[in-house]
């Protein structure tokens, strides 16, 4: 009768470990980082998870491959911050993956200029460089001149 075999255990070095351990927390730092950029703390991240709102297993590979094409945790984190400004600021949603896409871009990745408009009384107000005056346009259309003080035109944010 032959024995079966003892299928071996797989003996790993010391640097072998390390270096999983290694790995393993970075791609945990750049998940967490991405989310930190969501607006979520550790904590949330982690009930969230334990709903089941978030699969954090998810977001692994992504990460994984962001280190590899990063080449370091830091300049991973650094990358997601840009993407992340880039997106908030045109009201868009992203993910890790959007990293990749936008990779080749990074350097020319601007957040949205915010783009401040003047009112008066509500109406929109236009500087005329030819005759150096501020001008408002009146419900119906009617270019007034603006007689009024600096002080007095109220600039608002346009989205």
């Amino acid at each position: 009768m032959a024995k079966a075999k003892k299928p071996k255990p797989k003996i790993r070095s010391k640097k072998q470990k390390k270096r999983k351990e290694i790995e393993e927390t970075a791609i945990q730092q750049i998940v967490n980082h991405y989310f930190y950029t969501k607006g979520l703390s550790l904590e949330k991240i982690k009930e969230s998870a334990k709903k089941k709102k978030i699969i954090y297993s998810r977001f692994t590979r992504p990460a994984k491959q962001l280190l590899e094409l990063a080449g370091s945790v830091r300049k991973a984190k650094k990358a997601i911050d840009k993407v992340a400004d880039w997106a908030k600021s045109r009201g868009l949603d992203y993910a890790i993956e959007t990293v990749f896409k936008k990779w080749l871009e990074l350097d020319r990745l601007k957040p949205k200029e915010i783009v401040k408009k003047p009112y008066f009384q509500g109406n929109p107000m236009i500087w005329s460089e030819t005759k150096k005056k501020w001008y408002v346009i009146d419900e119906k259309g009617d270019w007034l001149e603006f007689a009024g003080k600096e002080a007095e035109i109220e600039w608002r944010i346009i989205k």
